[in-house]
This record gives structure tokens, C-alpha cells and sequence, in this order.
């Protein structure tokens, strides 16, 4: 799934927006970020322009950790 997060900034209130797009449509979420930015380009008051990410069949929790105790299987481990 993707995710674009945006702010805009009316009378010194800055109210943040975000809109979802599902995992096959990076393309369209692209096209939308690039649609804010002219609008900012164009001086609307839009800021903070992010795209994230996550995959929702993931087997794991994202990030870098050591493995848990339990877990036996890794190549450059010997058994």
C-alpha cells in the first residue's frame, strides 16, 4: 500500500492530509504527488510532500533487529 502525506498551510493553520493508494497503483500516487507539487510550484500552500510505504504481506514486523532466539534458519549461521 502506498501512502501520500501533504500539508497545507492556510491563515498560519497548518492541517496535515493524507490520501491511500493500494499496491498496484505506484504509478497513480506518483502522478498525484507530482499534481501537489504543481500546486506548490504555482504558490499554494503545500508542503511536506511524502510518499511511504508498506507492504501488507509482509511475514515480519519492517526494520533491522536481531533475529529472536528461536530462530534457527540463516544462511551464515551453521546449525
Amino acid at each position: 500500500m502506498y501512502m501520500v502525506y501533504w500539508t497545507e498551510v492556510i491563515s498560519d493553520i497548518r492541517t496535515p492530509y493524507q490520501q491511500l493508494f493500494s499496491s498496484d497503483d505506484l504509478r497513480t500516487a506518483l502522478q498525484f504527488m507530482e499534481e501537489l507539487r504543481q500546486r506548490q510550484r504555482a504558490g499554494e500552500p503545500v508542503c511536506f510532500i511524502v510518499l511511504s510505504s508498506e507492504n501488507p504481506n509482509s511475514v515480519g514486523h519492517a526494520g533491522a533487529a536481531d533475529p529472536p532466539p528461536d530462530y534457527k534458519w540463516l544462511k551464515r549461521r551453521k546449525q
